[in-house]
This record gives structure tokens, sequence and C-alpha cells, in this order.
């Protein structure tokens, strides 16, 4: 876990700097909530110990992550091409934690072959659902 000394938004991005120095962002394109958030929404934010949470747009993005090295994978990829997609909505469609669906998508967390199949079958069966109205 990491002390931190100071947090701060700029244009694209949430930025911290712990109090041994190190300095680490966060960009709010990789994190489809903070992407399309009012820079008022995106103000409005809380911290604890491990984390930064948004509570408007029900985000929330740990201190440890800022540090790791994060792999784009499939997830990101539809997250990031497809907007219109709410992550909390499938995550609870799934019965999954939304914090969970979105380590998944930012890499930080790692699905298995079965837990990613779901996924994107979900996100499959949204698509058919939308094509029927």
């Amino acid at each position: 876990m990491k002390n931190i000394e100071k947090i701060w938004l700029t244009d694209d991005a949430v930025w911290i700097k712990t109090t041994e120095g190190q300095q680490a962002c966060e960009k709010f394109e990789d994190y489809p909530r903070l992407k399309y958030a009012t820079p008022a929404q995106r103000e409005h934010f809380e911290t604890n110990a491990f984390g930064i949470y948004w509570p408007e747009i029900d985000e929330d993005l740990s201190f440890d992550g800022f540090f790791e090295k994060k792999e784009r994978n499939s997830l990101y990829r539809i997250f990031v091409e497809h907007p219109e997609l709410n992550a909390s909505a499938i995550a609870r469609r799934l019965g999954l934690a939304q914090s969970l669906l979105a380590q998944y998508i930012s890499g930080t967390k790692h699905p298995s072959k079965e837990r990613m199949e779901m996924i994107k079958s979900e996100i499959r069966k949204i698509g058919e659902e939308l094509q029927l109205i």
C-alpha cells in the first residue's frame, strides 16, 4: 500500500504523488465512466487509505493500481471502442462485482478463459437483444 501525499486532476488524467516522491497517473480514456464524466463529476471524489472513489459515477481506482503495468486485453478494446456499453450494468447481469469487471477491463486482474468467454457472451447477448428492437 502506498502513502499518498497529493491527488490532482488534469484535463485527461488523475495523478497521485506518494510520500516517497513517486508520481503516477490513470488516463480518463481508460475508464469509460471517467472519460464521459463532466469536469464537475470528476472533481467530486472521495479517498481512503486504498484509493479514490467517485460516488456520483460509481468509479473507483486503487492507489496500487496506478503503479501496476496494465495489459490491454480484448475487454479493454471492447469497452473503449463501444462506450455505449455500461460496465456496471453488464457486471450486474453477470452477477459480478462492478469493481472486479473494471479490473478485468483495465488489465489489473485477469479473468480465467471461461470467465472471459462468459463476459463476451453476455455482451453478444445484449447485441442480440438490441437487434430485436
